[in-house]
């Protein structure tokens, strides 16, 4: 049975399929009665965006997947290949639009129908703008990283687009031609700084990478509910994965203190933490003696 949350995502997720198809048609469309290379690139990058797309949604699909045998943590980790794939994607598509620019800029340049095209390219850019929006807004609102990526890929195709768009009326005003490629070279290398941004973060959560923030909150709440219980804790760690977050720490108790005591205890900080990050948590306590317990890990290890 689906969560609020988890209906959300794929509302979310799936309306960016359907409206990237649709940006598709339009900027392939300006780019066939244009042959513009700004409109091409524009072109390009959605593309790109309908194929990481379909990634994405299979990866929503998948983390949303409860945990089994094969993967008793989980699919929550599909979210930072998707994030990479997409990234890759992003990349690849720079890539080709600097090739194609280039090539143009030596071997001449022919536009047509410009002012036509420019009006198209601008509907689409607008169009992407407000679901780019969404999507980030809605995955910072359910925690997907799937969301987030994939709504940050669409803002960069929108303000790929406008200025795709400001190039293509400077060639208007001016007549200038070579206004028209240049301005799709500029546009890749801002795709390509997005793109190496994702694969960038993807590497991150794969790699476990600590997240400064996250680690600070957890130490807040830890620090004063055990404070207020007269306990102590160490060997804190924690890791991201996707749509959940997983810490596991050691809990300290006095000599004498009953195993339900503290295992209650234990539960109530456990609780604090996961209203405090108001997200899926999993934790993991153990706890220890407070009094000998150094020696009581030097016997075991000796």
């Amino acid at each position: 049975m689906r969560t609020p949350e988890q209906k959300q995502q794929l509302f979310a997720i799936r309306l960016s399929l359907t409206v990237g198809i649709l940006m598709l048609g339009i900027k392939w469309y300006a780019f066939s009665i244009t042959g513009s290379s700004a409109i091409l690139s524009d072109a390009a990058e959605s593309v790109v965006h309908i194929v990481g797309v379909g990634f994405a949604v299979f990866s929503l699909w998948l983390s949303l997947q409860p945990a089994d045998a094969s993967h008793p943590y989980g699919h929550d980790k599909i979210s930072y290949f998707s994030a990479g794939a997409e990234g890759g994607l992003i990349v690849l598509a720079a890539f080709y639009i600097i090739y194609v620019s280039v090539q143009r800029l030596f071997v001449g340049i022919e536009i047509s129908n410009l002012d036509t095209g420019t009006y198209f390219t601008f509907g689409a850019s607008v169009i992407n703008l407000f679901l780019g929006g969404f999507l980030v807004w809605k995955g910072k609102k359910t925690k997907s990283l799937i969301l987030i990526a994939n709504g940050k890929h669409v803002l960069t195709d929108s303000w790929t687009s406008f200025g795709v768009v400001a190039g293509l009326v400077l060639t208007l005003i001016t007549g200038w031609l070579p206004f028209d490629p240049i301005v799709a070279i500029l546009a890749a290398l801002n795709i390509l700084w997005s793109g190496g941004k994702l694969i960038r973060q993807s590497a991150g959560g794969l790699m476990d990478e600590g997240n400064t923030e996250l680690r600070d909150s957890i130490i807040k709440v830890l620090a004063n509910e055990t404070l207020a219980l007269g306990l102590k804790y160490h060997q804190l760690r924690y890791r991201e994965s996707g749509n959940s977050i997983w810490i596991e720490f050691h809990l300290l108790f006095p000599q004498g203190t009953l195993l339900d005591d503290a295992h209650k205890k234990a539960t109530e900080i456990e609780s604090t933490i996961k209203k405090s990050l108001n997200t899926s948590v999993n934790i993991v306590t153990h706890l220890e003696p407070l009094e000998k317990h150094d020696e009581l890990h030097a016997e075991i290890h000796n």
